[in-house]
């Protein structure tokens, strides 16, 4: 019996911009869906652009019907102000899978970008050299739409860890 097609997909959290990405895993056969990114407009009140983020992205779910989300963790900014802006669209992001019923699993950049490129280090353009290398087929437009297919990739690669560890922490707190 064949393994089942899991629909994955990565999420990287921004105000400005917020990059997705859609593959599906079949073991360690990836096939690239879909990408793309969110751009809330960047004027008017902060709860207006937080609706759009979630409008938009809850549209992206129902399009796309992903099994699994994972959500890349942001760094922190020198910028109080500019951290508490992200960390409330970073919200947006990880509730909107979660209301849709999607599990949300979240993981490092450094992680990210060491299971996509071997270094945990890497620039923007080794992750999009390398996510066209995984995926020959993948198209996408931003860093962002990238990045996001990299954390999609980092969540089929490392999804069974992630699973053992919500189930272990769930047993905990019952």
């Amino acid at each position: 019996m064949a393994p089942r097609a899991i629909r994955i997909i990565g999420l990287d959290p921004g105000l400005r911009r917020t990059g997705w990405g859609v593959i599906e895993a079949v073991g360690t056969k990836l096939t690239f869906v879909a990408s793309g990114t969110v751009l809330p407009p960047e004027e008017g009140a902060l709860a207006a652009r937080l609706a759009c983020l979630h409008e938009e992205l809850a549209r992206v779910i129902r399009d796309h019907a992903p099994d699994e989300a994972a959500v890349e963790e942001t760094f922190v900014n020198m910028n109080p102000a500019s951290t508490l802006k992200l960390g409330q669209a970073r919200g947006v992001v990880l509730l909107t899978p979660a209301l849709a019923g999607v599990p949300v699993a979240e993981y490092a950049a450094l992680l990210v970008k060491k299971t996509v490129v071997g270094a945990g280090r890497a620039e923007k353009a080794q992750i999009r050299m390398m996510i066209k290398v995984l995926m020959p087929k993948a198209d996408f437009g931003t860093d962002d739409a990238a990045d996001a297919l990299a954390v999609a990739v980092t969540h089929a690669q490392h999804r069974g860890a992630a699973a053992l560890r919500a189930g272990v922490l769930a047993g905990a707190g019952g």
